[in-house]
């Protein structure tokens, strides 16, 4: 099957890459085993980018090829190496794109050079543990995955930017009309259906220059399918008029200016969005005798409907100069009349989103409990539940952000299912919450608060400690008052004081001694 040159409506799926994940690392030196987390960042997934690119000028180049994928972001490395980001994919398409789903919802509307449009978002990195280091968690075991990027299925649309719009009938002399005012040079024959794509030309009428271009030729029911034009209708939906070319010097039974005038009129209306678009009428091919005297006939008719006429002939050029300054009006006041952009300085403030960050609903036939939200299913995929840690820290997380007083207030009980997450992602966890019993509270996962607590024999040695400094100039006293088991002292540590206590006794009875001898020399 032939692949057409010109393809103005495609199929595009766009994959983003994924992050790369966060390293967990700890730093090692000699005399140094344990210098604390050095894991770092995973990098950003690359992005596919729509942009316009004035080159271009047809989609057909994602009809040969219509799946496009951005590269993942790298791991993280010790020693704080984040990883490096993906390289974005920048898909170039004509000005004019129309971007929407598949469900025909408008996602961007792409017009003048260099607009852009972000297809997929890639997934952002993995934080490493070196990121998730705190006061708290000096040295986190665990890093954050990456995420994944943006996946689907998008519908391109061209629409040609032009500023008038040439619609008739087949061989009406619509190309000829763009080839005799403007360096355009379309495919001209004498037979029906000859253009197969729409032409542009630039028009320079005095000092305003515009753009033309010629419609693949209507005919009835166009708006229903038949034909050519039907698939071109959308190209005149950009122009600031329309101008009807007319077949003055047709031989086709039935037809005349006016029915064929009507005709268009009501598929045009059928396709509707064009009502308010100023018309012009051109009666071509006036250098034909008998298509001068129809053209004459039907002038005053259609001037009574309120159009402006222009007997014109494409090959004799009688008329044109007429109908380009005529054209060149109704630029000049549709660009006056469209909306001047605001030059003045933009003053992004962020917005204040309101509502909860989480939504959480009882499943039916007990099912257990959902909980969605931007939030909770984003800190899920980043979790690596290999990882106890890990898994405790997402814990910590969804308890801060309140999941577990909702769950509670809503009567969850310990051991229900809770699901986080919709469709195949999800992730079934067992609700258990903190449990207050007495005087003691356990603390979140992955943490005791005892190990901070001051136990009762360590209280109580540094009771004896403070006396012990109180009363050192009585060694005497000191060891009275020293009693092993009030002090609960470990074996090593009764040795270690027995042995203090020994040579204090020794020093004792050396000066005892030493006195003595001292008072019997001075009695000699």
């Amino acid at each position: 099957m032939a692949i057409p040159s010109f393809v103005d409506r495609v199929t595009v799926h766009v994959a983003a890459g994924r992050g790369g994940n966060g390293c967990a690392s700890v730093h090692r030196e000699k005399f140094k085993p344990l210098g604390g987390p050095d894991g770092g960042n995973g990098g950003d997934g690359g992005s596919v980018i729509l942009r316009v690119d004035p080159d271009t000028t047809t989609l057909v180049d994602y009809h040969r090829s219509s799946h496009r994928t951005a590269t993942n972001g790298a791991q993280g490395k010790g020693d704080h190496q984040a990883g490096s980001n993906g390289a974005d994919v920048v898909l170039p398409v004509p000005d004019g794109t129309v971007v929407s789903t598949t469900d025909g919802v408008v996602l961007a509307d792409l017009v003048g050079t260099g607009a852009e449009f972000v297809a997929a978002q890639g997934g952002k990195g993995g934080l490493g543990n070196a990121a998730l280091a705190s006061n708290s968690r000096k040295a986190p075991g665990f890093a954050l995955l990456g995420e994944d990027g943006d996946e689907r299925t998008l519908v391109l649309e061209l629409k040609v930017v032009a500023d008038i719009g040439l619609v008739g009938f087949p061989s009406a002399g619509k190309s000829s009309l763009v080839a005799s005012i403007s360096r355009a040079r379309p495919k001209i024959a004498d037979y029906p259906f000859t253009t197969l794509i729409p032409n542009l030309g630039v028009v320079v009428a005095g000092d305003t220059t515009f753009t033309v271009a010629d419609v693949p030729g209507l005919i009835e029911g166009a708006s229903e399918g038949r034909g050519l034009g039907h698939d071109f209708l959308r190209h005149v939906e950009r122009c600031a008029a329309l101008v009807h070319v007319i077949d003055c010097a047709t031989y086709e039974p039935g037809r005349d200016p006016l029915s064929d005038l009507d005709t268009i009129e009501a598929e045009l209306q059928a396709h509707g969005g064009l009502e308010d678009r100023p018309r012009l009428v051109a009666l071509n091919k006036i250098d034909v005798p008998d298509a001068r005297e129809i053209a004459q006939m039907v002038q005053a008719e259609l001037e009574q409907r309120g159009l402006r006429v222009f007997p014109i002939s494409t090959a004799s050029h009688e008329g044109l100069e007429a109908l380009k300054f005529a054209m060149a009006e109704i630029v000049v006041r549709r660009r006056a009349e469209a909306e001047k952009p605001d030059t003045t300085r933009i003053v992004i403030r962020p917005q204040v989103q309101g509502g909860p960050e989480f939504k959480v609903k009882k499943l039916p036939d007990d099912g257990g409990w959902l909980v969605q939200g931007e939030k909770p299913e984003r800190w899920v995929k980043q979790t690596d539940f290999a990882n106890a840690e890990a898994t405790g820290y997402l814990a910590d997380r969804l308890n801060r952000l309140g999941v577990e007083k909702e769950l509670l207030e809503l009567g969850a009980m310990e051991g229900d299912a809770v699901v986080i997450g919709d469709g195949p992602n999800a992730i079934v966890f067992d609700f258990a919450p903190e449990v207050q019993a007495g005087a003691e509270i356990l603390a979140r996962r992955g943490e005791d608060h005892r190990l901070e607590e001051a136990r009762p024999a360590a209280q109580r040695r540094k009771l004896k400690d403070t006396e012990y400094h109180a009363h050192k100039t009585d060694r005497s006293e000191y060891k009275q008052g020293w009693i092993e088991d009030e002090v609960d002292l470990s074996p090593a540590e009764a040795r270690r004081a027995a042995e203090k206590a020994e040579k204090l006794a020794r020093k004792d009875a050396r000066e005892l001694e030493a006195s003595e001898l001292e008072a019997t020399d001075q009695d000699v």
